[in-house]
């Protein structure tokens, strides 16, 4: 009987849950509530970039904020999520579009922190994308309880897109959207 329920419950997301950020949701509520500026916005949303790291497959850390003046692509997934193993094919031939662009940065972030399992999913799948772990806590903006979640920066460090769920990323539009931003 659990295991029907768990079965009908389970088809019943439309996208993998991820509890992880729940204390941020009430600051969500906070600031729809006292009508933020976009201004204002901005410069939270710059200033929260600041304290986000990730960590690699080699222990290095890597800081948002030292990414200023490229694009970044930060997929947050898990290798226990079908809507995010399913689309990783789609990014990995958007990847291979923009190999040889260096003002385009691709992370994709294991929100379980198990990068020796995401990294082996990677090798396994013949994926060519880069591997990290959350190094601080994700603000709820980008990560907010859904996976998986895609966030584009700009080169700004500003969100330019967010998208929760799954989707076809080898699109024309996506890769006009990305050329367009890196051409800015």
């Amino acid at each position: 009987m659990w295991t029907g329920l768990l079965a009908i419950a389970a088809l019943g997301f439309a996208a993998c849950n991820n509890n992880a950020n729940k204390e941020t949701e009430q600051q969500d509520s906070t600031e729809a509530a006292t009508g933020s500026s976009t201004a204002e916005a901005n410069d939270a949303q710059a200033a929260a970039t600041a304290g986000i790291s990730f960590k690699d497959e080699q222990g290095n850390t890597v800081v948002l904020s030292s990414l200023a003046g490229k694009v970044v692509f930060i997929n947050f997934w898990a290798t226990w999520c079908p809507p995010c193993i399913h689309e990783m094919p789609s990014i990995n031939d958007l990847r291979k579009s923009f190999k040889d662009n260096d003002q385009i940065v691709f992370l994709m972030v294991d929100v379980d922190g198990e990068i020796e399992q995401s990294s082996a999913f990677m090798k396994d799948n013949k994926y060519d994308l880069p591997v990290f772990i959350p190094n601080s806590n994700i603000p709820s903006d980008y990560l907010a309880g859904a996976i998986p979640t895609t966030v584009i920066l700009d080169k700004k460090g500003q969100m330019a897109d967010r998208m929760e769920g799954g989707r076809d990323y080898s699109t024309p539009e996506i890769k006009k959207g990305l050329q367009a931003l890196i051409d800015q």
